[in-house]
């Protein structure tokens, strides 16, 4: 555990049984195992020894308002809740609450259980790793790749399916409390910065708020009623994510106010979208943002979303402000935050502006490439993908990967079921663009009266309709099936043999919304996003 930024020793605290001097920590034999070299870091609300093989983690005596660590009791409290909440996803990282016992001058860490010693404070023992092992310093030496991003959304999309759900009692997830943080926002920006050169911008941005706010509101009360407000992580970017011995690894839980925890879901996970978008990433963004709603099944949180990313932009934006308005910064150190500052407030004005979505379907044969293919584009385009694959399964309580029987006509494949999914891929399509985003729907679509179903969508949301046509030969196609490791597909070689006697040949009255795409020559990604963006004429076919 390594938390930023590192600065000198040269602080003393004073908690309820005197004075004591954090620098004492540094010897070696202060600790009940052997210590070659200490080192302290200290952020604004806690010290951090770091020993070698173990990390010592200290709450300072401070009440900042938003977090009261002011006396003994409390910090015992929020150590052992720091210990709680981390140890659902860290277990092996967050190890156990530990007294700091003995007198100020000669203090000892001992167990909590069965301390017969004076006790000083309290810490929380955790395992030590490298900071190089931290998302952001990954991406900073280009480490960062597509199967780490999928691993988190994996374990994210886990955790908050599991985290307990707040009640009727909590008002936590209630419209005006999820909107009391936000409004901070402007609030503590306005109390920090003397220039007036934010004002326009700020004026703009809480503009937008209330009225967003407004058009949320019935909503988020429905997202509470449904289960969407947990006890998140509440602090989930970069710096607070680690890939450790091969595995995703989330620590650093906001253990200090329950208001900040006790969140939607999308909110939680909206901090990593916002934090890769602002470091230029916004493919990785979208990837991780599809595989967390394709994993939970949450499209419809696709709705509070661009609140929720505002949201996030703001805090950032906050604490530059607090830092640009510090006493005693230099003159580069306050440029520097300013800078940071204008581009928080930036990307909040972007997420308050939404380009006109596309509807994007797919068409092909089974293993003619439109998953792969369509998750390449979902990232460039900035669009969610759903999958009839896993939609289907779910319908009828299956997990995506689960095998089912894939016989046509049979169990979860019958006529019945198939219009039943194509029947909730319409449903989830219309809402995704009604939040302003693209979608992509990847499923064969061989029968014509499912591709007039989407093309009525596009009509009635006057978007801009194109039809992704997946070519390969009948040889590469079983070949790829035979080839293929086991996904949500269950399509095998008899079902692709069904498929390609019974498909319907595509009207030609929708040619102009065709993109044929072949999938056994090299693609031009660039040129069928341009056709997708620029070349879709119509909005629909002509009847």
């Amino acid at each position: 555990m390594q938390p930023d930024p590192e600065t000198e020793p040269a602080s003393k605290f004073d908690p309820e049984s005197g004075l004591f001097d954090i620098r004492v920590l540094l010897r070696p034999q202060v600790y009940p195992h052997p210590v070659k070299h200490c080192k302290l870091i200290e952020t604004h609300i806690s010290w951090v020894i770091l020993t070698g093989d173990f990390a010592y983690k200290i709450k300072k005596p401070v009440n900042l308002g938003f977090l009261d660590f002011s006396t003994l009791a409390k910090r015992l409290f929020f150590c052992q809740e720091e210990l709680r909440l981390n140890r659902r996803l860290a277990a092996d990282i967050y190890l156990d609450v530990v007294a700091l016992a003995g007198s100020s001058e000669k203090p000892v860490i001992t167990v909590l259980q069965g301390n017969k010693h004076h006790v000083i404070d309290y810490a929380v023992k955790m395992r030590q790793f490298s900071q190089q092992a931290q998302l952001d310093r990954m991406l900073q030496k280009g480490e960062l790749r597509a199967e780490h991003i999928d691993a988190f959304a994996e374990r994210v999309a886990d955790f908050h399916q599991q985290a307990d759900v707040a009640g009727k009692a909590i008002e936590q997830g209630d419209p005006e409390r999820v909107r009391r943080p936000v409004q901070e926002n402007f609030a503590q920006i306005r109390g920090q910065i003397s220039k007036h050169e934010y004002d326009a911008i700020l004026e703009e941005l809480e503009l937008w708020e209330g009225s967003e706010f407004e058009s949320l509101k019935l909503v988020l009360q429905q997202r509470k009623k449904a289960g969407f407000i947990r006890e998140g992580h509440g602090d989930m970017h970069l710096r607070n994510l680690a890939w450790i011995d091969h595995k995703p690894v989330l620590f650093d839980c906001l253990e200090f106010n329950p208001e900040l925890r006790w969140i939607d879901v999308i909110s939680d996970i909206a901090f990593l979208v916002m934090d890769l978008q602002d470091r230029q990433q916004p493919q990785l963004a979208q990837r991780f943002l599809n595989d967390y709603l394709e994993r939970t099944g949450d499209y419809a949180g696709v709705t509070v979303l661009p609140y929720y990313l505002f949201y996030r932009a703001m805090v950032r934006a906050k604490v530059d402000a607090i830092r640009a308005g510090q006493a005693g910064i230099s003159p580069e150190e306050k440029s520097s935050a300013e800078k940071d500052l204008a581009a928080y407030l930036a990307l909040a004005q972007s997420y308050t502006q939404r380009a006109a979505p596309v509807l994007i379907i797919t068409r092909g044969l089974s293993a003619s490439g439109k998953t792969t293919i369509t998750q390449t584009l979902l990232e460039q385009l900035g669009a969610i993908r759903i999958r009839s694959d896993v939609e289907r399964k779910r319908l009828f309580g299956l997990k995506a990967n689960q095998e089912a029987k894939a016989d046509t006509g049979k169990g979860i494949y019958t006529s019945s079921a198939t219009a039943q999914t194509y029947g909730k891929l319409a449903e989830l399509a219309d809402k995704i663009l009604e939040a302003g985003y693209s979608v992509i729907v990847d499923a064969t679509f061989l029968k014509n009266l499912y591709v007039e179903q989407f093309e009525a969508i596009a009509k009635k949301k006057q978007v801009l309709f194109s039809i992704l046509v997946f070519n390969a030969s009948a040889q590469t196609l079983r070949q790829r099936i035979m080839n293929r490791k086991q996904g949500a597909s269950d399509a095998d070689l008899a079902v692709l043999e069904q498929q390609l006697k019974q498909q319907q040949e595509l009207s030609d009255r929708y040619g102009k919304n065709v993109i044929n795409i072949n999938t056994e020559e090299r693609l031009d990604f660039r040129s069928i996003i341009e056709k997708i963006i620029y070349q879709a004429p119509r909005k629909g076919a002509e009847s």
